[in-house]
């Protein structure tokens, strides 16, 4: 047996090996001007991959301006964005990260305000759009009411992501992540709460998990068979009647059956208001991925306000997760690999810059 602790341990998916099991999780930053990185983007990500993570993720990036959350969301599907988000690639890759991408459609909660400024909606005559989801349902009371998707209008989307792939696979990226959870648009196909359809979008799961299955042939159809490509799913809505973990094992059975996809990354949440967590604590959510990972044979990853390194070594290694993904903790301390290596025995992975800062 291996003495490296897991959460040190290398992790490989297809062809793309990281030097270890934390994972940046996508956090969106709302400080793009027309879906383009600036200079808070490079130093926010360098910093995370500088850190020591193994796997570090872009925020959420978007098919196209009106699947944006904010008008601040980053995106990619001009070549101004590309080039930014070359840089972005190279940079995670240069400091020892695996460079990751998630790529999103914002669907009925696009046209708001950062949470800053409260995420309102922003009407039409404020510079908003009107969003699209499966169904005219809006996400709450004061949202503006979404357009029904048309068939043809959910293969453009579905097209959009594939280009947004091939725009990530050309910028240098190794990890693509299709979003799928947090009540975006392929969430809100899934949830039973966001879609009424009766055409063979709706109904039982398998018409409610089509959009999605589509959108990943389309950006398979891009991603070379040889990179990895997660899926983000909202293991329940937290809401009575809406998707359930039951839902979730059955989907993920269902993308272990395809061959596509090598990970679910297991959040929950977000299509509604009206969610009741019982207990936000740590590690709330890893039930979700220590289920799927085992009743559906799918690797997965563990998200949800884990902080402590030996927290995270538990969930690795009792086999609960494959991959430790760190939010708010990170985000608070893009250092927060090098506290764990040392907290677990392990020497850091440090740039060379920094190895003088921790002799002895």
């Amino acid at each position: 047996m291996s003495t490296v602790p897991h959460l040190f341990q290398p992790v490989t998916f297809r062809a793309i090996t990281a030097r270890n099991r934390i994972v940046v999780s996508p956090m969106c930053q709302y400080s793009a001007e027309d879906g383009l990185g600036n200079d808070w983007h490079i130093q926010n990500l360098g910093a995370k991959a500088a850190g020591g993570a193994g796997i570090v993720f872009t925020e959420a990036t978007h098919v196209s301006a009106i699947g944006r959350i904010t008008p601040g969301c980053l995106g990619l599907w001009n070549e101004a964005q590309a080039a930014f988000l070359t840089r972005i690639a190279a940079l995670i890759s240069r400091l020892g990260a695996v460079p990751a991408i998630q790529i999103a459609h914002a669907g009925r909660k696009a046209s708001v305000t950062p949470p800053w400024v409260g995420n309102k909606p922003i009407p039409d005559t404020a510079g908003g759009w009107t969003p699209l989801a499966p169904s005219a349902i809006p996400y709450a009371e004061g949202y503006t009411t979404p357009d029904a998707l048309r068939p043809g209008q959910i293969a453009e989307i579905a097209q959009q992501f594939a280009q947004t792939a091939r725009m990530a696979r050309a910028a240098g990226f190794k990890i693509a992540e299709i979003h799928a959870a947090h009540g975006y648009l392929l969430h809100s196909f899934l949830s039973p709460l966001a879609n009424h359809r009766d055409d063979a979008y709706g109904g039982d799961l398998a018409g409610r998990a089509r959009a999605l299955m589509e959108v990943i042939d389309a950006v398979r159809g891009e991603w070379p068979a040889e990179l990895p490509l997660f899926v983000r799913l909202s293991c329940t809505d937290w809401v009575e009647g809406g998707f359930t973990i039951e839902d979730a094992v059955a989907l993920a059975r269902k993308l272990k059956a395809r061959g596509d996809v090598d990970l679910i990354d297991c959040s929950s949440g977000g299509v509604s208001p009206a969610q009741q967590i019982p207990s936000l604590h740590p590690g709330y959510q890893v039930p979700f991925a220590e289920r799927i990972r085992h009743e559906a044979g799918i690797a997965t990853g563990a998200v949800g306000l884990i902080r402590d390194p030996f927290h995270a070594e538990e969930i690795l290694g009792n086999g609960r997760a494959d991959l430790v993904l760190l939010g708010r903790a990170i985000l608070a301390d893009p250092a927060w690999p090098q506290r764990a290596a040392r907290a677990l025995g392990v020497t850091p992975d440090l740039p060379v810059q920094y190895q003088r800062a921790h002799v002895g």
